[in-house]
């Protein structure tokens, strides 16, 4: 059970995301709800982590799945009521666990009742809620801004005889963030929930709230690298760079506002999703000063690149300008290949071993870390047919890009029909190939991935240098990394090799001494959690087995 107590618990907490529609079904009606949240919270205590992110479950008419908010303020009824959302504040509380919520503020269904009054005329008190603009002489958009999922980002509406602003699906349209009207209204519904007892939230897109109000045409992007959602060769967002339809400076004074808010509410906190070509930098901003939000992630341990190079890149840039800013990091979510098969050495082949050492990488970084459900149990992403997808994104780009399906498909809690998922027929099929990941046979065998995520959950709690230490860099390459962390109490080495293949590290490198074992510089090796190899130190090396993790302390 977690004891998260102080005004800073979110500082190194763990988060455990669960998307409510996959988790589990209570009533045998296919989609997973808060009730089915309610009994599986012994499950997610029992791992070890902090606190829980529960994506959307607002009335919504689900085109995007949730993210189409039509009432900010209810549950949607295909998850229940207000009153089982109290339950889970309340059980989630009795287990020492924090409650984050998804907030989608950047956007709401067309089917909002803001939206609706909005559309319906020029001069309604609502009618700048929304980003309207006159189309050009000619009748054409406004702009070469472009979707997320695909095409321009902007809908003709033809009552207003106007286009309106969309970042992701034309029934999402975006709010007018430069009203203060919608400002208000949009605090209000976070202090809505603030009031209900939720500890927290995860701000979706918190880049994209404002755009430029000249309404400038992005560049051209030189070079098209993987990033955040839609930057792929095979979606036309990629080609460029998103200057003026998002991440822009107004954001800040929003954020600040916003923080104003969540500090009079003691013990909360806020994550923000940075989707943008420098998701680094602003994660930056938007952390630092202790007056805007309290941590951010990004995409860049998202994409396919698991080299520990990159690993290592991607930490130290963000730690160059981070100041007294706050990063989050994760591996995996609802938006992105399962990190069992995105980060497959070869041919999507899965490897328990490689999915262990990468969760014991992940979680002794500097930061705060997500761990979405089923990353605990090693899944990897479910394979459908075309005929099988419901993903708006994925039928668009359908085969190049398949969708965000194959990580939200439901949770495979026994090995029996429907993974114990539900008596009905899911809403996303059970994949067959995930049964024998289920979390009750996980549960008997002491060196599971689920059983290795739980000792080393326990482990990192024992170590403040791995909840909130400092972070040096001594080595990488493509497969190996070896670093400390330092709190005012311990300092540990870390030194981990996530390839298949034994592995060597010089110590020589991190330039420490080492005098008879009685000095206080001395590597003191550390047993480290059941379920993990462990490497050896010979002489001034460190030898590591494949996919294996070596800590001590100095």
């Amino acid at each position: 059970m977690s004891d998260v107590k102080n005004t800073e618990w979110w500082r190194g907490c763990v988060i455990y995301q669960v998307y409510p529609r996959s988790f589990f079904d209570s009533n045998g009606d296919g989609i997973g709800d808060l009730p089915g949240l309610v009994e599986k919270i012994p499950y997610i205590a029992s791992l070890g982590v902090d606190a829980i992110w529960v994506s959307p479950f607002f009335t919504s008419p689900m085109k995007d799945f949730g993210y189409d908010v039509s009432d900010y303020c209810d549950v949607d009824p295909i998850f229940g009521t207000l009153s089982d959302f109290d339950d889970v504040i309340e059980t989630a509380h009795k287990f020492g666990l924090k409650v984050l919520i998804d907030q989608v503020l950047n956007h709401t269904s067309d089917q909002h009742a803001w939206f609706k009054e909005s559309s319906s005329s020029l001069d309604n008190p609502k009618s700048d809620w929304y980003v309207w603009v006159d189309p050009n002489p000619d009748g054409t958009i406004p702009n070469n801004w472009l979707s997320v999922f695909g095409g321009p980002a902007w809908q003709w509406h033809s009552r207003r005889r106007q286009y309106y602003l969309h970042n992701f699906l034309s029934s999402q349209p975006d709010l007018n963030f430069h009203n203060p009207d919608v400002i208000d209204a949009v605090l209000d519904t976070v202090r809505f929930w603030l009031d209900r007892g939720v500890d927290g939230f995860r701000f979706d897109t918190a880049n994209y709230f404002f755009h430029d109000v000249e309404l400038r045409n992005n560049s051209a992007k030189e070079e098209v690298e993987e990033g955040s959602i839609g930057v792929r060769a095979d979606n036309p967002y990629a080609y460029q760079f998103h200057e003026y339809d998002k991440s822009r400076p107004e954001n800040i004074a929003f954020l600040k506002r916003l923080r104003a808010l969540m500090d009079e509410y003691p013990e909360t906190t806020t994550v923000g999703e940075v989707g943008c070509d420098f998701a680094l930098e602003t994660m930056a901003k938007y952390t630092q000063g202790g007056d805007k939000l309290h941590m951010c992630y990004s995409f860049d341990l998202l994409t396919h690149d698991s080299s520990m190079t990159h690993i290592r890149k991607t930490m130290e840039e963000i730690e160059g300008g981070l100041g007294d800013g706050w990063p989050c990091w994760s591996i995996g979510n609802h938006d992105v290949e399962r990190v069992a098969s995105r980060w497959a050495e070869k041919d999507e082949q899965i490897n328990h071993e490689r999915s262990k050492i990468h969760m014991a990488m992940l979680l002794s970084m500097r930061g705060s870390v997500c761990l979405y459900q089923g990353e605990e149990l090693g899944l990897p992403e479910g394979q459908l047919t075309y005929d099988q997808l419901v993903d708006p994104f994925g039928i668009e780009f359908w085969p190049d890009f398949k969708g965000r399906d194959g990580c939200r498909t439901p949770m495979p809690w026994t090995s029996k029909q429907n993974g114990g998922f539900s008596d009905g027929t899911p809403w996303l099929p059970v994949v067959d190939a995930h049964l024998p990941y289920a979390a009750e046979q996980q549960e008997a065998e002491s060196e599971s991935i689920l059983q290795t995520y739980k000792t080393f959950l326990a482990f990192r709690k024992q170590h403040p240098a791995l909840v909130s230490g400092d972070i040096e860099f001594l080595h990488d390459d493509k497969e190996t990394l070896m670093f400390t962390r330092t709190s005012p109490t311990e300092t540990l080495l870390i030194a981990l090799n996530t390839g298949a293949e034994k592995a060597a590290l010089s110590l020589s490198e991190a330039k420490f001494a080492f005098p008879d074992s009685s000095e206080s510089t001395a590597l003191r090796q550390i047993e480290i959690p059941i379920g993990l190899t462990s490497g050896t130190r010979v002489d001034t090396d460190i030898h590591l087995a494949p996919y294996s993790i070596y800590i001590a302390s100095l």
